[in-house]
């Protein structure tokens, strides 16, 4: 069922548009998300849904009686109630209904209406109550209340709290909070994992796919978008277009649109040029004029495709070395970090070899920057030693932009580094980091994030160190700038070590994951959906072995320790086999896979197939697809044979 379309939705500024014939259709189950580049119009469609603005052209046409609830982007809560009975307010008819419950049971209690066709009617509307009560969790909505609060990361001692009292971090997650326990058929979030910790939006998503209503939502978050939605409308161009799948299939098809877009358009381009190269020689000869004149004709009524626009323009640009690194890096020995003698994660312990990408995470509060900190001399160990290698040159990426001057000028933030480079090519260099024009004279002070995130990346980029450490570099980024980002790691020639608490772009660069927590670190040596696949293996083998471990609770006889060692044994055993069987199992997908791949292959070189372009086309996607399988099988294998050695 259709909750909402936005029909040609238009907004204009004076002559200027910002985008116009948008079409956006929200049925009852949608998990959509809206997205492009900053500035193309987002946030201003979302209020002309929710009814803020009106379009300046097109309608937007909502069902009858649909409720709408909407997270404006950094807006939080503001009550004078305690954060407790804020959320209560939500239930405020359910609190009602059980007033009338308990004053019906009184009335009921009345002897004298016993077997009167009043208290028959009573009875009825009492049973009416009760089921109505229960269908809408009337016993249920308090631990309702409680499990979104403590998603949220809200402690039990915090819930007596005013909401006054609380941080703009913490309102904005209370008003998100409210929200999912209202229950609207329509949700509309605007940036909504802003202020949320890995953890956090963990439970987000897992809350948010099982969530009943629709969801509409705008999020620099590509990670939380492919777990929850499942649909993309992208403005560009001032127009909408439509892509089903969640993100990354859509980042894939709109290359695949892109680049279809391009061969239509070269190859009517081709078309045209001979049409004209035609025309142009046989206009004046008497035998060819008709058809030239024809021809002419052909060009004026043809349906011209316009010049395909890459609106993936965002900065560009590339991180080098000046020289390189020994292969010993980094080391951290045996470290502490805190503060006034009070350690908050150690010991921690690092060895990053020249090339690689070292991703740290942990909880907030676990002292990640400070660990960055101290890695660099600004603020000393507790305890243990950090050491760089030979020819190390470090640049820091600060998450705070200290390292901007903020009464300089974006120009001389550059060229103060570097008064020998010309100014040309220092405007030039902004320029590919999205500083045109005037925007070079803007003074840092009055810079967005965004902008001074882009500046801070412009003076790493020309400092060409071999050795990054960067502190949360995705942060006021959007979109287009991480994907450039991710693809300057991805190719730099150096050594990375960064804290990120986006997922997806630790997935994109990290080829190693250094988890920080109050015991200290652990290393696992994939991407951020590797660690994470092998903390729940982990956890459950830890769980196989305390279930083993014998019970505190007295027992009706005592159990001997070679049989708990037996059980805990059996059950590690148990998990060995499962992880033999997986390993055997990909081994012979894969033995299967290139007997396929083979046979393909030599079918492509039989003269029959060689020169038949239809069947080699046949064949090719066939290839193709064994191809892909078989590198995502040997992905899942080497996963899978990690998982088995762990036992051994």
């Amino acid at each position: 069922m259709i909750l909402l379309q936005a029909q040609n939705v238009a907004r204009y500024f004076g002559a200027d548009v910002l985008f116009e014939n948008i079409n956006l259709d929200i049925q009852d189950n949608s998990r959509i998300a809206l997205v492009g580049r900053n500035g193309v119009g987002k946030t201003t469609l979302l209020k002309m849904i929710v009814g803020e603005t009106e379009p300046d052209a097109g309608e937007i046409v909502k069902k009858h009686g649909i409720t709408i609830g909407y997270l404006a982007q950094n807006s939080g809560l503001e009550s004078s109630r305690t954060m407790l009975a804020e959320m209560e307010s939500v239930f405020t008819y359910l609190k009602e209904m059980e007033q009338q419950i308990h004053s019906l049971e009184e009335k009921m209690a009345d002897p004298q209406l016993a077997g009167s066709p009043e208290y028959e009617q009573i009875l009825r509307r009492y049973d009416q109550l009760q089921h109505d009560f229960k269908e809408q969790n009337g016993y249920g909505y308090e631990n309702e209340i409680k499990a979104v609060l403590h998603g949220f990361q809200f402690e039990p001692a915090d819930f007596d709290r005013p909401v006054s009292s609380l941080s703009g971090g913490q309102k904005t997650r209370l008003a998100l909070a409210k929200l999912l326990l209202e229950k609207r058929d329509l949700l509309i979030l605007d940036e909504p994992t802003n202020h949320l910790d890995i953890d956090t939006l963990t439970w987000l998503e897992n809350y948010l796919q099982a969530y009943h209503g629709a969801l509409l939502i705008v999020s620099h978050d590509q990670y939380f978008l492919d777990k929850v939605v499942n649909e993309v409308y992208e403005i560009s161009h001032h127009h909408s277009a439509y892509y089903k799948g969640n993100y990354s299939h859509y980042v894939t098809e709109r290359e695949q649109r892109q680049l279809k877009a391009w061969k239509e358009y070269e190859k009517q381009q081709v078309e045209i040029k001979k049409m004209e190269d035609f025309v142009q020689k046989n206009i004046v000869r008497a035998s060819t004029t008709k058809r030239a004149q024809s021809r002419r004709k052909q060009l004026e009524k043809m349906d011209r495709l316009e010049r395909p626009t890459n609106d993936l323009e965002g900065p560009r640009f590339a991180f080098t070395a000046a020289k390189t690194s020994g292969n010993v890096v980094l080391t951290v020995a045996d470290a502490a970090i805190g503060y006034n003698d009070h350690v908050i994660s150690g010991p921690i312990n690092i060895d990053l070899r020249k090339h690689k990408r070292l991703a740290i995470v942990g909880p907030n509060g676990i002292g990640k920057s400070t660990l960055l900190k101290s890695i660099l001399g600004k603020i000393p160990f507790l305890k243990g030693t950090a050491s760089f290698g030979t020819n190390v040159q470090v640049g820091y990426y600060d998450q705070e932009q200290h390292n901007l001057h903020d009464k300089k000028t974006v120009l001389n933030e550059i060229w103060d580094d570097h008064p020998l480079m010309p100014e040309k090519d220092v405007r030039s260099i902004l320029g590919s980091f999205l500083f045109r024009g005037d925007d070079v004279m803007k003074v840092v002070h009055n810079l967005s994030g965004g902008e001074k995130a882009r500046l801070l990346l412009t003076k790493l980029a020309l400092d060409k160190d071999n050795f990054l450490i960067l502190d949360e570099p995705t942060n006021h980024l959007d979109i287009d700038s991480k994907e450039v980002l991710e693809k300057a790691i991805e190719e730099f020639d150096g050594t990375v070590l960064f804290v990120s608490h986006d997922r997806y772009f630790i997935n994109k660069t990290a080829s190693s994951v250094l988890e920080i927590t109050p015991e200290g670190s652990t290393l696992y040596l994939g991407d951020y959906d590797y660690y994470v696949q092998k903390k729940a293996e982990q956890e459950e083998i830890q769980a196989a072995k305390e279930a083993a471990q014998p019970s505190t609770a007295p027992q009706p006889a005592p159990v001997s320790q070679s049989k708990l060692d037996y059980q805990q044994s059996k059950e590690l055993q148990r998990q060995q086999r499962k992880a033999e069987r997986t390993v055997a199992k990909l081994e012979e997908q894969l033995n299967h896979l290139e007997e396929q791949k083979n046979s393909l292959e030599k079918q492509m070189t039989q003269p029959e197939n060689f020169n038949d372009p239809a069947k080699m086309s046949a064949l090719q996607v066939k290839l193709d697809s064994v191809t892909s399988q078989i590198e995502t099988t040997e992905e899942q294998w080497t996963e899978a044979s990690m998982v088995l050695e762990s036992f051994e």
